[in-house]
């Protein structure tokens, strides 16, 4: 016999366990299914493990180039990466430990397996522990995410060529490393593999890194990564990748020429494709773009009642903290509570490499082939003495405002801790605020984000430290 919820939940990372929470809140009767584990890619082997290994890879940037400056010396200074990814491993586990206890905590039961609809309101779900499950329920909510997208001629061995999932937990660096692909999860692996010594090469199609970011930022992140020795290569398109004895070959080519770089690891990071195969999905009638993305309307409904979608599988923005809002945003649909349409264009994006990138809403070149008329308010970390204090004082604010209403349209920042710094702009933009008003909001002193109140200034054309 089936077991009854009002709503199952396909996935038990950062969309799927919220969605999960919220419509457990909302008094609904819930189920989550994940064949692996909970928190998803994210918690697991993505956003969470990935920054502790930042905060060592900063540690060892700094004991390795910057020793003078700080005032320390070594005789023989000894680097163990094997204990960053043990360390990162550690805070991994304890908060995929914490979404177990949330799920109790709620009253959620987990399913661990592979779930599969079998009906407009059925998931069948294989569970890992050989026995088959049959779950009914009124509202269905795919969360599958996403996974590392790979040409096929391309072979992931797992050693010699990998994506983010091999690279984050292989415990042995390699002395070189070519990466394709400069997004973020290309500049993270480059900035950690950099501070600890490797040989790094960046290759990108497009004409520079970073490419979905504001072109002042990208010439700004390729200046300080050529400084700590990063090579870049960006407009050459990757033609073959293939492991040898030695390590990696990889043909690129750029204005009609190939070049053959060589490396002992080749990381591909392209980009990603949703999980939305062996659902069910197409059986059941849910509309799914040529691309592979599960379609929602702003509530997050699927055209099937019933059958809803969020995160990733949807290709709205593949940001974890999208998908968690994305699923606030359903489970409160579901249960037809007030909520909020969300406005994806304005949602933050953070890279966490270094130094930090961090955006939102529309770069200056952008609003201007929108047809606004706008004014830009920038201001450097250079002249900001808490920026100076921590010896990280490179980078920039820049705030992009329409200048007939003050409207704000936008920012790019590059710099210490920057990712720190979004949500007082994006509440800002949320909450119709202007550069005025940020400019006269009294920021404590000193701190960075006293350069948010500098580039608000600056947009007025009253800059007080430039």
């Amino acid at each position: 016999m089936a077991d009854q919820f009002d709503v199952v939940v396909l996935g038990a990372g950062p969309a799927g366990y919220v969605a999960a929470i919220r419509a457990s809140q909302l008094g609904q009767k819930v189920a989550i299914v994940d064949k692996q584990w909970m928190g998803g890619v994210c918690l697991n082997v993505g956003c969470i493990p990935s920054k502790s290994l930042l905060k060592n890879a900063e540690v060892a940037h700094t004991l390795r180039e910057r020793g003078k400056e700080f005032g320390f010396s070594f005789e023989n200074l000894t680097l163990d990466y094997g204990v960053a990814v043990k360390r990162s491993r550690q805070v991994s586990d304890r908060l995929v430990k914490g979404i177990g206890f949330l799920m109790k905590k709620n009253n959620i039961t987990v399913y661990m397996g592979a779930g599969k609809l079998t009906a407009k309101d059925t998931v069948s779900v294989a569970g890992t522990d050989g026995k088959t499950s049959e779950l009914k329920a009124k509202h269905i909510i795919v969360a599958t995410g996403a996974s590392a997208m790979v040409p096929p001629a391309w072979k992931v061995d797992g050693e010699k060529v990998v994506t983010y999932w091999e690279a984050i937990l292989q415990e042995r660096l390699p002395k070189s490393v070519i990466v394709i692909g400069s997004g973020a999860i290309g500049v993270e692996f480059s900035t950690v593999w950099n501070a600890y010594g490797v040989d790094v090469t960046i290759v990108e199609m497009l004409p520079r890194i970073v490419p979905l970011e504001d072109e002042e930022i990208s010439k700004e992140l390729e200046k300080e990564f050529k400084k700590r020795g990063i090579k870049t290569l960006t407009g050459h398109k990757v033609e073959s990748v293939e492991a040898t004895k030695a390590g990696v070959k990889v043909v690129v080519s750029a204005d009609g020429k190939q070049t053959t770089l060589e490396a002992d690891q080749a990381l591909v990071a392209i980009g990603f494709r949703p999980n939305s195969k062996d659902l069910g999905l197409e059986a059941a009638g849910v509309k799914i773009s040529e691309r592979g993305f599960v379609e929602v309307d702003e509530k997050m409904q699927t055209n099937v009642p019933g059958i809803w979608a969020i995160g990733d599988v949807t290709g709205k923005l593949m940001l974890a903290h999208v998908g968690s809002a994305m699923g606030i945003v359903c489970a409160e649909n579901i249960a037809g509570h007030e909520t909020v349409t969300l406005n994806y264009e304005m949602m933050p994006r953070a890279t966490y490499c270094s130094p930090q990138v961090a955006s939102f809403g529309l770069t200056e070149a952008q609003a201007k082939e929108r047809g606004h008329t706008v004014k830009v308010g920038r201001f450097p970390f250079q002249p900001n003495g808490k920026a100076l204090g921590l010896g990280d004082y490179v980078g920039f604010v820049k705030l992009v405002v329409d200048e007939k209403y003050g409207e704000i349209l936008g920012a790019s920042m590059i710099g210490p801790e920057v990712t720190e710094l979004l949500p007082e702009l994006t509440l800002a933009q949320m909450m119709e605020l202007t550069p005025a008003e940020i400019a006269r909001n009294v920021h404590a002193h000193p701190t960075l984000s006293e350069v948010l109140m500098e580039a608000a200034h600056a947009a007025e054309g009253s800059a007080i430290h430039m």
